[in-house]
This record gives C-alpha cells, sequence and structure tokens, in this order.
C-alpha cells in the first residue's frame, strides 16, 4: 500500500508541552510526542473491519458505562474492545480479536525504532497516559464505512485536519468538522478527563441490588422499615436530564455535568434544641450527556433526597459543567421549619474554577411539590423533579 505521508515518530526532540505525550516521566533527554503524531500513527496503521469493529465495541461500552464514546489507552493495551469501567468492573468483553489494534501499533513502531527510543518504550508510555481514541456519534455508524483519523487542536477552533483512505487505498489529507463526524466515522485523538468520575451507570453495576424490584432503577438502597409504596415516606428524584446546547468543542466530546443539592434531608426536628444534632446533606453525582443526545429527555431516575419531609422549606441546587481547575466553594443557606418557624442551614457546596455554572440558586418546597413530574427549565438544561412514596 502506498504512503503519501512519512511518520517519523522516534526520534523526535520535544514538541508542545501542551499537547504532547512524555515517553519517559521524569528524564528530560527522552523525546515526546504531539497528539497530531498520535493521529498521524493510526492513520499509517493497516486497519482493516476488524480493528474498527474493536474501536466500536470499546466506545459502545464506554458509553453503556455512562462515559463517553471513547477507547482509552489503558483498556486498549489491557483489554482490546474493553470500555471505561469494564476493567473495574471486571465487565470484560467476551469477543477476541486475532489482530487488535495494539499489535498493529507494535509491528508499526518496532518498524521504525531507533537507539534513542524503543517500541516497548513509547508503548508504555502511550498505554499509561491519558490519551484515548474519541469516536463522536459512533451510534450513527454503518457498519462498514473506514473513520477519518484526526485530532484535537490546541485551540478552540472547530475545524482541524484528518487523514483517510481514498479509493485507492491511499491516505489522503482532509478537513474535518463536527458536520462531517455525524455523517460519517471519525476518530479523534484527545485526552481522557472523565474517567475518574463515578456515573450513575457505574454505581449501579457495582450494586446490582440497589433500588426497585429488579436491581439497578434507583440510587438508593432498599427500605426496611417500610413496604415500598406504603406511603411511610418519600424521596426526591432526578428522573429525566436534558441538556439543551453543548458546552465544549466538538474534539473535546460530551459535556459532563455535576449535579449538587444541598437540602435538610431527612428532617425531623421538633425543637430548638434538636437543631444542634442535625447536619444539612449535599448529594452530588455526574451526569455525562454525548453530544448526539442534546435536546434528547435522558433518564436517570437517581435520588437527589432520600427523605424528603414537609420540614424542608428550601434547598440549594448547584449545576456545573466540567472544566477544571482548583477546587472552590459556594455558601449557601438551606431553610428547615420546626414549629412553622424557620431556620437557616449554612452549606459549602464544592466545585471547579474554570467550571461552567449552568445553574445555581434556591429550590423551595413548593416549587418541588408542585412541579413533580413536570419539565423545568433551570439555564442551558431542562430537569424533571420527581417525589416517590415508599
Amino acid at each position: 500500500m502506498r504512503r503519501i505521508y512519512l511518520i517519523l515518530l522516534m526520534g523526535l526532540g520535544v514538541l508542545a508541552a501542551c499537547e504532547r505525550v512524555d515517553t519517559n516521566p521524569g528524564n528530560d533527554e527522552k523525546p515526546a510526542v504531539e497528539l497530531s503524531d498520535i493521529a498521524r500513527l493510526f492513520s499509517e496503521l493497516e486497519i482493516g473491519e476488524e480493528q474498527i469493529g474493536e474501536v466500536f465495541d470499546a466506545v459502545s461500552a464506554s458509553a453503556g458505562n455512562g462515559y463517553d464514546e471513547e477507547y482509552r489507552m489503558i483498556e486498549l493495551f489491557a483489554s482490546p474492545g474493553s470500555g471505561v469501567g469494564d476493567l473495574e468492573t471486571k465487565a470484560l468483553p467476551a469477543h477476541s480479536y486475532k489482530k487488535p489494534l495494539r499489535e498493529l501499533l507494535r509491528e508499526s513502531l518496532e518498524a521504525r525504532a531507533t537507539k534513542s527510543m524503543s517500541a516497548d518504550e513509547y508503548l508504555d508510555a502511550l498505554e499509561m497516559s491519558d490519551i484515548q481514541i474519541y469516536w463522536p456519534y459512533s451510534e450513527n455508524w454503518d457498519g462498514t464505512t473506514y473513520p477519518v483519523i484526526t485530532f484535537a487542536p490546541d485551540d478552540d477552533s472547530d475545524v482541524n485536519i484528518g487523514w483517510m483512505l481514498n479509493e485507492d487505498r491511499e491516505v489522503v489529507e482532509v478537513l474535518v468538522d463536527e458536520e462531517l463526524a455525524m455523517e460519517r466515522p471519525v476518530w479523534v485523538i484527545n485526552r481522557n478527563d472523565d474517567g475518574g468520575c463515578t456515573t450513575i451507570e457505574m454505581m449501579r453495576k457495582k450494586d446490582p441490588d440497589w433500588g426497585m424490584p429488579g436491581g439497578g432503577n434507583i440510587i438508593i438502597g432498599k427500605p426496611t422499615s417500610t413496604k415500598a409504596g406504603s406511603g411511610g415516606h418519600k424521596m426526591l428524584l432526578l428522573r429525566d436530564f436534558t441538556m439543551l446546547r453543548n458546552f465544549d468543542s466538538w474534539f473535546a466530546g460530551a459535556s459532563e455535568f455535576w449535579i449538587k443539592m444541598g437540602s435538610a434531608d431527612g428532617f425531623r426536628a421538633s425543637t430548638e434544641a434538636e437543631l444542634k444534632l442535625y447536619h444539612p446533606s449535599i448529594t452530588d453525582f455526574v451526569v455525562v450527556i454525548r453530544r448526539g443526545q442534546k435536546s434528547e429527555a435522558v433518564k436517570y431516575n437517581a435520588v437527589i433526597v432520600s427523605d424528603w419531609t414537609e420540614q424542608i422549606d428550601i434547598c440549594a441546587l448547584l449545576i456545573t459543567e466540567d472544566d477544571g481547575g482548583t477546587m472552590t466553594s459556594w455558601s449557601c443557606n438551606i431553610v428547615a421549619k420546626v414549629a412553622s418557624k424557620s431556620y437557616g442551614f449554612e452549606a459549602t457546596i464544592p466545585y471547579k474554577e474554570k467550571d461552567d455554572i449552568v445553574w445555581r440558586g434556591s429550590v423551595s418546597r413548593n416549587f418541588v411539590e408542585a412541579s413533580s413530574g413536570m419539565t423545568s427549565h433551570f439555564g442551558d438544561v431542562n430537569l424533571v423533579f420527581e417525589l416517590v412514596e415508599y
């Protein structure tokens, strides 16, 4: 097969630190490689239907675990076809591949090895890096079309160069934008920043006995003192979540929303003295919305207040889209009632300084009870809260 681009990955000098792989941490004499070089490396591999199927299996598994359509290097090397979360839950794929992508990478790098860096050194660094293959709109794949391979640029551009096979099986350079990614497969070499998050789907898979009969329907243990549906207690669910716009560049992937509610969960004080025994609670979990799910009501059925009482008066709600940075916090007030008098509790809800604040404010008991089961608008997202008796 004739190739238009000659890729020399071994023996490169140190490149831009913002988009590079440290091939030997702690040793500045060893070279580093940019994301663009890794994308070009993948474009030079003899990728066939089996390898495309491997990546599709992996990104589908990641999405099924509540993450983005991503294939991290750690899974690519340790367990081909596995998605983010599979190694943690030991839900490894039953299928096998005659020649997985890791073998194509090894063969290619061994053919290019130099004295300055061996293939094993490079592969080890790649496996331990935060680099991944991101396949947006993978659910639209027709099962046969080969991918265009590109990389995440280090600016806010919506267009970048990529590489693809033409009808003559030659690698040619093309321009890649999100519209193209909607029409045909595009693999983006970028960096993972959500693998450390535990999604609701992962919580359910780790403990399938949580929730209603059948397991895994809501994030709460089964009640032991009352029968389900008896009406003895109420809990507040976040039933549906709808993202109305994408918050990040399409090269970066999905939007990761943190839902944080401070409340007087289980508050039943009858005297002022009992107030000293109570501490407000904060519910905190991540919701990953893929780009293809924009404007789609995604069901979560996650408990946000486990014991909703009539004494709860005002809750605090913070919704952020994760952009990193150092930790900061929002000081807010939570209000409960004792003998018709209102008492406030100060709560501190953490978030990261670079996060987009989607919505922040107070949510009253009257609002929650009046809007239960109905769609409510909070900035660029829609939520459906629902009170459920158990």
